[in-house]
């Protein structure tokens, strides 16, 4: 009984005040600086790896020596599409998915 006419009471005095468009805007306020901050902090620095492994995969080529996401270290003999050949010893040769490739590794490194 208390409760329901408590409620009676304020209702028109909440409805008064809560048309204020700028007391809206600053409750937002953090909510939308969360927001930048994270494209700033995660989004935007993810996109420029993805960016750079791309580039480095499209830019793969025979004979260039690279390291797998498995730690595979070994001399690109054959290239496809989506897959090549990495010589891992003399005469031994593994087909990997060309996405694999973590790291192109100065020539030499692999002997």
């Amino acid at each position: 009984m208390f409760i329901s006419s408590a409620f009676a009471q304020t209702a028109p005095a909440a409805a008064a005040g809560g048309g204020d468009i700028m007391s809206s805007l600053t409750s937002m306020l953090p909510l939308v600086l969360m927001f930048v901050v994270l494209y700033f902090v995660m989004i935007r620095p993810q996109m420029k790896r993805q960016k750079e492994h791309r580039a480095m995969i499209d830019a793969l080529a025979k004979g260039d020596e690279v390291v797998t996401s498995g730690g595979l270290l070994g001399k690109v003999s054959k290239m496809g599409e989506t897959h090549l050949s990495l010589e891992v010893a003399a005469g031994v040769e593994v087909q990997i998915q060309r996405s694999a490739v973590v790291q192109v590794l100065p020539k030499g490194s692999v002997k």
